[in-house]
């Protein structure tokens, strides 16, 4: 038997023995987990294409894990390439990947990765230039803004179960209903889409979004003016209600440059929320803009014949649905400008 050295002191009354750079009784020397901007990317790639995808993944700043299998996919048939790449580089490699072709020819899937032990994954998001949580993934953007700018019943029942709860809200005076429904709200996903639309010169993504808002809100406001004549029919509510001071819900129909300016920070911040990783304070966006409360006053008082609060509470919609657009549009562009600034600094 070859005795081991032993190091002197000890880890909980347990010798310190080692062999080679590996000690047992003694904390390994690797870097901590830590969550990680990286993205894991699942590529179907035609056996004619594979090496210009290897030479290109290779090649990338950011990418890394590389693993081949060949001959592995059948529909469509070709290899199955993956890796993993810093998502600051993320876009880049997107772009590079649909001029091969593989969107056409292929297949390219992105996960998110929520834990990344690798020092290959640590040196990769260092020699990517910027950070992660600001990059913008222009392919996620644009699918999401898809998904969430469609008429659909769905978000027809929700813009008008929103409206509906807003409308007792403002007939109560209720800052909790108020709140409830500006959350419930689905209405930032098509506001978002026309400023996709508008940057990315998508024609048809900013036409599907505009008619999802034409026609959400007229249909949202419709059915809660019939709402509130049934509530008034069945004594819920009055026009003595109506007609008393509401100063909780006061702001809803009296649009003011104020209103402008919160609409154009919640479009920053709601653009923001979705490029980034935050994702979380679309929440807030959600509760910092008036156009659900608004469309319901705007049905509530035009259902009691009292013109001037409708045209008041339809201003202040439109005030809040420009400024959102208006300021989502420059946010983006600003991020487009930025990450080719990166880019170019990089020499990417």
């Amino acid at each position: 038997m070859i005795p081991l050295p032993v190091r002197s002191g000890s880890v909980r009354g347990l010798p310190r023995v080692h062999s080679g750079p590996f000690e047992f009784g003694a904390r390994p020397r690797v870097r901590p987990a830590t969550l990680r901007a990286m993205l894991h990317l699942r590529m179907i790639s035609p056996s004619d294409r594979t090496p210009d995808v290897l030479a290109l993944l290779e090649s990338s700043v950011g990418a890394t894990h590389l693993a081949v299998l060949e001959g592995a996919a059948r529909d469509p048939a070709g290899d199955v390439v993956m890796c993993d790449v810093a998502r600051e580089a993320g876009d880049e490699l997107l772009a590079r990947l649909r001029a091969l072709g593989l969107a056409e020819h292929g297949s390219i899937s992105v996960e998110n990765i929520d834990l990344s032990l690798s020092e290959r994954a640590d040196r990769a998001e260092d020699e990517a230039p910027g950070e992660g949580v600001d990059a913008v993934l222009w392919e996620s953007l644009t699918e999401a803004t898809h998904e969430e700018s469609r008429l659909t019943v769905t978000y027809l029942t929700f813009l008008t179960v929103a409206t509906m709860i807003a409308a007792c809200g403002v007939l109560t005076d209720s800052a909790i209903l108020i709140v409830g429904a500006m959350v419930v709200g689905p209405e930032f996903g098509p506001l978002a889409g026309v400023c996709t639309g508008l940057v990315r010169r998508k024609v048809g993504l900013v036409g599907r979004s505009l008619a999802a808002l034409l026609v959400g809100f007229p249909v949202a406001m419709l059915v809660t003016g019939g709402f509130s004549l049934l509530m008034d029919a069945l004594g819920m509510f009055s026009q003595a209600d109506f007609n008393r001071p509401h100063p909780i819900s006061e702001f809803v129909w009296k649009p003011d440059p104020l209103s402008f300016v919160v609409a154009l920070l919640a479009g920053v911040a709601g653009i923001v929320s979705l490029t980034s990783a935050k994702s979380g304070a679309l929440v807030g966006v959600a509760i910092s803009v008036t156009t659900v409360p608004a469309a319901a006053n705007a049905a509530l008082a035009l259902s009691y014949g009292n013109l001037s609060e409708t045209w008041g509470s339809f201003g202040q919609l439109l005030v809040n649905l420009a400024g959102i657009v208006l300021a989502g549009t420059l946010t983006l562009l600003g991020q487009r400008l930025f990450w080719a600034r990166k880019r170019r600094t990089a020499g990417l």
